[in-house]
């Protein structure tokens, strides 16, 4: 088998070759990632650590801000289970773009680098896999790593335009100076979740580079509902409850809140839901209403009473039709207990948008995948350039899948920028 060129100077000759610039001049370096997140850290470690010389810049005061404060503070950094199913991506190959990088890089992968890194864990509900000590240990951990292989880290580098030049390589500039790189790796994430550095600014660069970018919508946020729907009166409502979209559904915990739903069930199904449509809920799954009617002993008992034992009163006075619910079961018609239980199993309801970007952990949308090579994270159109992360099109299920797809994409480019560019 041929073996792959290389367009950059061989590790070993790299080595001791590291940037010493004078404040104000243009820096010079092998490879360039714009975004110190989860993605860019961990591509920058993965090149750094095979002796090329890496410079992130980062807008922020400080790298992996929105990981320091993912999960709840403790970073639902995987999970046990991983394929494309999980994902979603709106391009020509679907979330099938996701299975080279997802097969580089396992969750067992993710794993070991806790082990070195001395970071405990535990395993969750759905095999969710979270630190059980504070996130931000995970992001320092990240960014030491990258310093120890010899990347740069700049932070408060806010990069305003990226020009290719002549010779094929990146000139990028901010007002805190210029960077020169052989190679670029775009992993600025997305406007989701502004307070912690979320913002639309990758999409401009890649655009400037030639991209397409797929209209960016708030995902993994909660779905608000009109002020006279019954539900937003349940404040505080918490239970197991399935959601329906066409002919996805999930099983979760639902939150019922003063705006509408919320809880992992509510953030999953707010990855497919869109403006305008209408989406089912199932408030007993696992178990049939018809057969707890026609139960022996139920007959005697009102819809009310008996629904009372496996819900809350409160929502089953609001999901029941008033007439029904307070008669004995045994003095309904089949036709009225059928109603009765597609109340419960049946609800329809037609949100009327989401919590938007601010409440969002992350969005669809982004880069299109069509113009990305699966098996390198490099770009279909412009030499030398690669894009990761949420930047992408790319958008996992609540669960841990956002941040693996993070460590997956970011290492399946770290590893490529060794290999010469086929695309130019």
């Amino acid at each position: 088998m041929h073996k792959p060129e290389r367009y950059f100077p061989t590790a070993a000759r790299l080595s001791n070759r590291r940037l010493h610039t004078a404040p104000g001049a243009c820096s010079n370096t092998d490879v360039l990632v714009l975004g110190a997140g989860a993605s860019g850290l961990m591509c920058a470690r993965e090149a750094a650590g095979q002796g090329l010389s890496v410079v992130v810049l980062e807008a922020g005061a400080s790298p992996g801000r929105k990981l320091a404060i993912s999960g709840g503070g403790r970073a639902n950094f995987s999970n046990r289970e991983i394929s494309e199913d999980h994902f979603r991506s709106d391009g020509a190959r679907g979330a099938a773009f996701c299975v080279p990088a997802l097969r580089a890089f396992t969750p067992e992968h993710m794993l070991r680098l806790l082990r070195q890194w001395n970071l405990p864990f535990e395993e969750r509900t759905h095999g969710q896999l979270f630190l059980t000590v504070p996130a931000q240990r995970l992001a320092g951990a990240l960014s030491n790593d990258c310093r120890r292989y010899g990347a740069r880290i700049v932070c408060r580098a806010v990069v305003d335009t990226v020009q290719v030049m002549a010779d094929g390589t990146f000139l990028a500039t901010g007002q805190a100076g210029q960077w020169r790189a052989q190679a670029l790796v775009l992993a600025l994430g997305s406007p989701a979740c502004p307070q912690a550095g979320g913002s639309a600014a990758g999409y401009r660069l890649a655009q400037s580079l030639g991209h397409g970018i797929v209209p960016p919508r708030p995902a993994l946020t909660p779905l608000l509902l009109a002020p006279d729907s019954p539900l937003p009166a349940l404040t505080g409502i918490s239970l197991p409850a399935r959601i329906s979209i066409g002919n996805r559904f999930w099983e979760d915990s639902l939150l019922l809140t003063h705006c509408g739903l919320s809880g992992p069930l509510a953030l999953k199904a707010s990855l497919y839901w869109q403006k305008d449509k209408e989406i089912t809920m199932d408030f007993l799954p696992g178990r049939d209403v018809r057969s707890l009617f026609a139960a022996p002993q139920a007959g005697g008992q009102t819809p009310r009473s008996l629904l009372a034992r496996h819900l809350p009163q409160r929502l089953v006075d609001s999901l029941l039709p008033p007439d029904t619910a307070r008669r004995k079961i045994a003095e309904l018609a089949r036709s009225m207990r059928q109603a009765l239980a597609e109340s419960i199993h049946c609800h329809r309801l037609r949100p009327v948008g989401t919590a938007g970007f601010k409440k969002a952990e992350v969005c669809t949308g982004g880069v299109t995948t069509d113009e990305i090579d699966p098996h390198s994270m490099g770009s279909l159109i412009c030499p030398r350039l690669f894009v990761i992360g949420e930047l992408l099109d790319v958008t996992g299920l609540l669960g841990g899948y956002n941040l693996h797809w993070a460590w997956a994409s970011g290492v399946m480019a770290g590893r490529s920028l060794l290999q010469k560019d086929t695309h130019e």
